[in-house]
């Protein structure tokens, strides 16, 4: 009797090293690709979203990919967890396979959809594709997860093996796909959601446009650890909206890290370790969500004055590089990672703002939006997490700008309206002796709206109480 398996493809938009795709080709006899447009989290989104827009094609690739290999992709608009199992049912499938996926949410929908193929007699397998090391692979000596990232880092290292990196190979077991066309590919508009400027934006997307992305950035990974903080050089790889939605293998990333030499190569490995201590500890401890990581801070009173929140973000704080930062996020979804460090320093520590707002407006403007690194960040800024930093290191915006925008070049590129300012003022421009002819501070661009300096002792206050 023949096998058939359902491919239930969700974070893991690609066909190159898959592991799920690769389990459910190797154990069955057919095996039909699925993905779902989930109204659960869709009905909360705005009609127009970047993430969307960027599923959609990249969704829309892996379609046409699979069409040109006489197969086809099911895209189905609901609820996974009663279109999978109903799905299941209709093609008696006896499996169901997929990647793991670690967030609280996605744990509770795996659960549900896994209790109801069984009752049914229907396998659930789930397997790990978005990390080298998932759970409870990487523990303590006493069997307890990791808080601090160098430890973890040093263990990861150590456990690393040829066989963690090796690619899970489909193509020669391909001729197994289903054989036949599926449905067609829903518009954004019939699922809810009107297109967005990405395009325009000329954003490589799907797998074809990681594969370009990585192509790009290999030439420069040399120069990753020299280059990366600098928000005006093209130092970092942008792969990470690629990454969140699987376009491109977690696997074939570390192993060029991996197989790399030199501080370029090691510091782009180490980053792609952070994520995954973020990912742990969203599973070990999926409270951090929610809650700081650390209890006694809890309950901090910030101010949480609205209307300073408001000027962040948009951008108008009179704090150059942290509006530059802020106009870059709300204009792309993308925020260097160095500058997300600076803003929320800033929002924390300057402006006193409860650190989950923050998080909260990452979470709906990042394309490369992802709730364990989002969360982890966060958390590490505002020292409420895991090995973050202390309370009483905290940016000085101006600082920051001087030493990683040296020339201003990210600030004019953001806030043109500074574009007359010179290197050494467009940093602090309401301390300027001779600003550019006619532009007044606080008319053209908004003075400071808090006073660095007494923000820094308020929050040495606030946190030092604890």
């Amino acid at each position: 009797m023949k096998q058939t398996a359902i491919c239930w493809f969700r974070r893991d938009l690609r066909l190159d090293d898959h592991a799920a795709l690769h389990k459910a080709l190797r154990d069955h006899d057919e095996v039909i690709g699925v993905f779902v447009f989930d109204t659960t989290i869709l009905a909360a989104l705005p009609r127009q979203d970047t993430r969307i827009d960027f599923i959609w094609h990249a969704v829309d690739e892996l379609k046409r990919t699979l069409q040109t290999l006489g197969s086809d992709l099911l895209v189905i608009h609901g609820d996974p967890v009663a279109e999978i199992p109903a799905l299941a049912r209709r093609l008696n499938a006896t499996a169901v396979c997929c990647s793991e996926d670690y967030e609280p949410a996605a744990r509770r929908r795996d659960d549900a959809v896994a209790s109801l193929l069984a009752a049914d007699g229907i396998a659930f397998h789930a397997v790990k594709d978005q990390v080298i090391f998932a759970k409870d692979e990487i523990l303590t000596r006493t069997g307890k997860p990791y808080t601090v990232f160098t430890p973890y880092k040093k263990n990861w290292l150590a456990r690393l093996r040829d066989e963690d990196l090796a690619a899970w190979e489909v193509t020669p077991l391909l001729p197994r796909l289903y054989q036949g066309q599926l449905s067609d590919m829903p518009s954004l508009e019939a699922l809810g959601f009107a297109p967005t400027d990405l395009a325009s934006r000329r954003m490589p997307l799907g797998q074809h446009g990681a594969e370009q992305l990585l192509e790009d950035f290999l030439a420069r990974m040399p120069h990753y650890a020299e280059w990366r903080d600098f928000p005006a050089t093209k130092g970092v790889s942008y792969l990470s909206p690629h990454l969140r939605f699987g376009t491109v293998s977690l696997r074939r990333l570390a192993r060029l890290a991996h197989a790399g030499q030199g501080p370029g190569a090691e510091t782009w490995l180490s980053e792609l370790i952070w994520r995954e201590f973020y990912q742990q500890l969203l599973w070990h401890f999926p409270h951090v969500a929610e809650q700081s990581f650390k209890p006694e801070y809890r309950d901090l009173t910030f101010d949480n004055d609205p209307e300073l929140f408001k000027a962040w973000c948009e951008g108008r704080t009179g704090y150059p590089i942290v509006d530059a930062a802020m106009r870059q996020l709300n204009s792309s979804g993308w925020m260097h990672n160095r500058l997300r460090m600076v803003v929320a320093s800033f929002l924390v520590k300057d402006l006193l703002i409860d650190w989950r707002w923050g998080e909260r407006y990452f979470a709906e403007k990042l394309l490369d939006f992802d709730l364990a690194a989002n969360n982890g960040g966060w958390q590490w800024a505002a020292s409420t997490g895991c090995d973050a930093q202390p309370y009483f290191r905290i940016f000085n915006p101006v600082s920051q700008s001087e030493r990683f925008d040296p020339e201003g070049t990210f600030i004019r590129r953001y806030v043109p309206e500074l574009a007359a300012f010179g290197k050494r003022d467009i940093h602090a421009p309401w301390q300027a002796k001779q600003p550019p002819l006619g532009f007044v501070v606080g008319r053209d661009y908004p003075l400071p709206v808090v006073d660095h300096a007494l923000q820094r002792e308020k929050a040495l206050l606030l946190f030092g109480k604890k």
